[in-house]
């Protein structure tokens, strides 16, 4: 009776295991990831070199100018002089710098989306601006002392309508830390030893397997939570930057998934195939003695 009852458990812990995969996963990486202002700003920074963002950058910056330049028939000509200025500006040191001075601004507003008081998460051009408009006025381009520097002015890479239900999801992970991580190991080990001897192969097998599915729901979820945070954002220069920005983020969650996934069908295959070569090895050593 006892043993039919741990074995019970055995089984429920393997299928708890399904979900508590992709959520331990989700929770450690929006403690460790999300929620340090260092990790977060070293994901972000080498983005400084990506043509999406640079792109951006330049198109905002360049849209302000002519604003308020009117040169009639030069319209078109001094608008790609003054973008290519700044494209060429955002490969240099400075930039670098600014664009780090942002990123670390970014993550608070970040964290307020997250905690339901805020309503958009942006990189305030603000820094960058400055820096931008230094170097074009010290290269003598023209109409770059006509460049304005306004905290308004931004790239908007995450909207909190759309968010949904992943920021209920957020809130409650960041809640948790590492702590499903920690019930994750202790649910497989319990599983495999509530299985006893007779089972533990199968429970290896079980564990292994939860774990695989649990790792392909978690890639599931993360290419549906970023169409869907994305999809609110206009089809510009800014949803291409968002898009490298969400990118970069969820690389450590993606790699995780992915890994988890291979650790899991090593794990449940390697387990299986072992069992299989053990009883063809046992059935040829009693064919033999026979």
């Amino acid at each position: 009776m006892a043993s039919r009852v741990l074995s019970a458990l055995s089984t429920t812990l393997i299928v708890l295991l399904a979900v508590l995969t992709p959520v331990s996963a989700v929770a450690a990486w929006s403690d460790l990831e999300i929620g340090d202002t260092g990790r977060f700003v070293a994901t972000m920074a080498p983005l400084d070199a990506d043509p999406h963002v640079q792109r951006a950058v330049a198109d905002r910056i360049t849209d302000e100018v002519m604003a308020e330049v009117k040169v009639g028939p030069l319209q078109q000509a001094v608008r790609n002089l003054l973008h290519d200025a700044v494209l060429s500006f955002a490969t240099t040191d400075a930039f670098k710098n600014a664009w780090r001075t942002a990123v670390r601004a970014a993550h608070s507003a970040a964290q307020q989306v997250l905690s339901s008081g805020g309503d958009t998460v942006t990189i305030d051009l603000a820094p960058i601006t400055e820096e931008v408009k230094k170097q074009l006025m010290a290269d003598n381009v023209p109409f770059s002392d006509r460049i304005p520097v306004r905290h308004a002015d931004d790239i908007t890479v995450l909207e909190a309508n759309g968010l949904g239900v992943w920021r209920d999801v957020a809130q409650w992970l960041r809640a948790a830390g590492i702590w499903p991580a920690a019930g994750t190991v202790v649910a497989a080990v319990a599983a495999v030893l509530f299985a006893g001897r007779g089972g533990r192969a199968r429970a290896l097998i079980g564990v292994g397997s939860a774990c695989a599915i649990g790792a392909g729901l978690l890639v599931v979820a993360v290419a549906v939570a970023r169409g869907s945070i994305l999809a609110d954002l206009p089809d510009d220069g800014d949803r291409a930057a968002a898009r490298a920005i969400y990118d970069a983020l969820t690389m450590s969650l993606r790699t995780a998934a992915w890994s988890l996934l291979a650790a899991g069908l090593v794990l449940a295959v390697g387990t299986w195939a072992t069992g299989r070569l053990r009883g063809t090895w046992h059935a040829r050593t009693r064919s033999s003695g026979g």
